[in-house]
């Protein structure tokens, strides 16, 4: 069965459907005193949105606490999970479309959220209501499980499998295609600070631990030149206002910090020898390499690839402060051994540091039978034999799960548009991919 063409049949529904999704404002706000929207009304909003979708659709839904839900066909005691999030990262400057509004360019779809992850959200929606509407029946539940708090603590799916079966087999369309069946670990690191300052009033950067920063901004009580030199010489923009620094990145995915411009890094190496504040210090002397070259802490893997850095987040004042550090390491790497090492490093520093986060790799075999019955549904609508599978620096729901891989849907070739000003999904790439999701539960569900 071909069933490209039964997604094509659908297209103008998706569309529609995936446009409104994408014009609710998901950006996580905790409300903890808000039982019926603890992360915000905009999740709660998109929540119920996609939920009444599923029952509109003629599936059961589950709601689990407002912060994360199911919808689900079939009958059976396994389970094929589909995991997606509707929470997004904040929009950097410079969007040429509102983000939030969901603008079609072409086969481009522009919004915060098209790829990451609402666009595959709805897209493996459809592929169940595909199977549904021509009378599919498996003989195991399908369920299309929503989080709400997948780009920061994960609360959600943790709560959800508290009180939900764990998925037999899964895969999570947040990543790339062919298939992700490794994913490195992930792991936070504050730099704690009780300096007093007397020069540097306040450096603030970034939001999130898995975002590059694309502005850090630095306040001063003293005057503060050759800035102009600096972004000169390193093709950046920022400027100098009254003692307030600006310095100009590029965002990106935390996973693979190459693909951004760090606005934090640029500013504390700008600072270095004007200031003696010993985070920008820090900054400047060991973490201006992503690899960690600079410390001679680096690593690699030859599967899974390197240990990479991002210098994520400030907060310093003039009673001191924090620097958030985001690591993504693969497996085989010593901890504990370089976690030593960079406590001594920070000692000579005067600094403490506290690991808020710490997840492991997670890997799947190649040769399983999940990976084979998704790599054949993959192939089938693209004739790509070619691609290799691959390993990932970022963190998917896959991770979960014990039997789960990211699967999709950026297409081999395309820009990675993840995390950046003017994310977009391609139009057809959309719908070929929900070819790929319609036939991968097709086969796993039988």
């Amino acid at each position: 069965m071909n069933f490209l063409e039964l997604v094509n049949k659908n297209k103008d529904g998706m569309l529609n459907d995936l446009i409104k999704l994408l014009n609710i404002n998901t950006l996580l706000v905790e409300q903890p005193e808000n039982k019926e929207a603890p992360f915000g009304d905009g999740l709660k909003e998109a929540l119920d949105y996609i939920l009444k979708l599923g029952e509109d659709y003629g599936f059961k839904t589950l709601n689990v606490d407002n912060i994360a839900g199911h919808i689900e066909f079939g009958e059976g005691e396994e389970i094929v999970g589909v995991l997606a999030h509707l929470d997004v990262v904040p929009n950097l400057e410079g969007w040429k479309y509102d983000p939030f509004s969901g603008t079609i360019e072409g086969d481009k779809l522009y919004a915060r959220g098209a790829l990451d992850d609402k666009g595959p959200l709805i897209s493996g929606l459809y592929a169940m209501k595909i199977l549904k509407d021509m009378g599919f029946k498996p003989n195991k539940r399908i369920r299309l499980i929503i989080g709400t708090d997948e780009e920061s603590k994960w609360r959600c799916i943790k709560r959800y499998l508290e009180v939900c079966e764990m998925p037999t087999v899964g895969f999570s369309p947040d990543a790339e295609f062919p298939i992700i069946y490794g994913e490195k670990g992930n792991i936070s690191i504050d730099l704690i600070s009780n300096y007093k300052d007397k020069d540097l009033i306040s450096l603030i950067s970034g939001e999130r631990y898995n975002v590059v920063p694309d502005k850090a901004v630095a306040k001063f009580s003293k005057e503060i030149t050759g800035l102009d030199e600096y972004l000169k010489s390193n093709n950046l923009k920022g400027s100098i206002d009254e003692n307030i620094v600006t310095v100009k990145g590029k965002g990106a995915h935390a996973m693979e910090p190459n693909n951004g411009v760090n606005a934090l890094v640029h500013l504390s190496i700008f600072l270095k020898g004007k200031t003696d504040n010993p985070l920008v210090n820090f900054i400047a002397d060991n973490l201006t390499d992503n690899r960690f070259n600079d410390m001679g802490l680096n690593f690699r893997d030859p599967e899974m690839g390197d240990l990479t850095l991002n210098v994520a987040v400030a907060n310093i004042d003039s009673n001191g402060g924090m620097v958030g550090l985001n690591m993504r390491y693969p497996i085989n790497w010593n901890e504990k051994e370089f976690l030593d090492k960079f406590k001594t490093a920070l000692d000579k520093y005067d600094l403490d540091m506290k690991i808020t986060k710490d997840s492991g790799p997670h890997y799947v075999d190649k040769n399983s039978e999940l990976i084979q019955t998704l790599h054949k549904a993959y192939i089938k609508y693209t004739n790509d034999d070619k691609t290799p599978l691959m390993t990932i620096g970022g963190g998917t729901y896959a991770r979960a799960l014990k039997n789960a891989v990211a699967f999709g849907m950026l297409m081999p070739g395309r820009e990675d548009v993840v995390h950046e000003v003017d994310e977009y999904i391609y139009i057809s790439d959309l719908l070929t991919a929900t070819a790929i999701y319609t036939e991968s539960i097709y086969q796993l569900g039988k």
